[in-house]
C-alpha cells in the first residue's frame, strides 16, 4: 500500500470515528460534514475523497455498531448453550435479552440503524446487507433446533418475525417520552413474549405449515 493510500485510509478511519461519536453523543441529526472534517482536520471538500457521501459514512458506522453487537449476540449466545445445550428457548431468550441490553447501552447508535434512510435513488450496498443479515444466525441455529422439522425459508421467515416482536418491544419499552418500562420489568416481558412464541409453537407445529 502506498503512503498516500495508507495516509487516506487512516483519516478515513478518524472520520468513520468521528461520526461514530457524534451520533452517540447527538444522534441521527447531529452529524454534520463541516464539523467532522474540522475534527478531523481537512476541508470539508476533501471528506468526500474518503467516503463517497453521507450515507456512506452512515453506514460505515453502522457497520462498526453491528459488529459490536455481534459479539455481544453471540456471547450471550454460547453462554446460554454451554449453560443448557438442549434449551433452545433459553438461547432465544438469551440472546433477546442480549439485544435489549445492547440497545439500553447504545441507544442512539442502535437507532440509527433503523432511522437511517438512503438518498432518493440510492440503494443499500450488498455488504452492509450481508451484515446485517449474518446477525439473523443468532436466532436461525436455535431456530433449527427447536423446529427441525421446518425447512429453511419457513425458519427465516419465523426468525424475521420474531425479530420485529422482539424489537418492537425493545423500542418502545426504552422510549423515555411515550411508555418506559423499568429494566427488569421490560427483561421479563422480552422472556415472557419469547418463550410463549416457543411453547406455541411446540404445541402447535401446524403454525409453521
Amino acid at each position: 500500500m502506498t503512503t498516500t493510500a495508507a495516509r487516506r485510509d487512516r483519516q478515513r478511519q478518524q472520520l468513520v470515528e468521528a461520526a461514530e461519536r457524534a451520533i452517540a453523543e447527538k444522534g441521527l441529526a447531529g452529524l454534520k460534514a463541516r464539523e467532522l472534517a474540522g475534527e478531523i482536520g481537512c476541508a470539508l471538500g476533501a471528506l468526500y475523497n474518503l467516503v463517497r457521501d453521507m450515507d456512506e459514512l452512515v453506514l460505515r458506522v453502522g457497520s462498526r455498531t453491528l459488529a459490536r453487537l455481534d459479539v455481544t449476540l453471540d456471547r450471550a449466545s454460547q453462554a446460554a448453550f454451554s449453560a443448557a445445550p438442549q434449551d433452545a428457548a433459553g438461547r432465544l431468550v438469551a440472546v433477546a435479552l442480549a439485544y435489549c441490553a445492547f440497545a439500553r447501552e447504545n441507544p442512539r447508535l442502535w437507532r440509527t440503524l433503523f432511522e437511517h434512510r438512503m438518498a432518493e435513488g440510492s440503494e443499500v450496498p450488498e455488504w452492509a446487507v450481508a451484515e446485517q443479515m449474518q446477525l439473523f444466525r443468532h436466532i436461525m441455529a436455535p431456530l433449527a433446533d427447536l423446529l427441525p422439522q421446518a425447512g429453511d425459508q419457513q425458519r427465516f421467515l419465523l426468525g424475521r418475525t420474531l425479530f420485529s416482536a422482539v424489537h418492537g418491544v425493545v423500542a418502545i419499552g426504552l422510549e423515555e417520552k411515550l411508555v418506559a418500562v423499568p429494566r427488569q420489568e421490560l427483561d421479563r416481558q422480552i422472556e415472557a413474549l419469547v418463550r410463549l412464541v416457543c411453547a406455541g409453537l411446540a404445541a402447535e407445529p401446524r403454525l409453521i405449515r
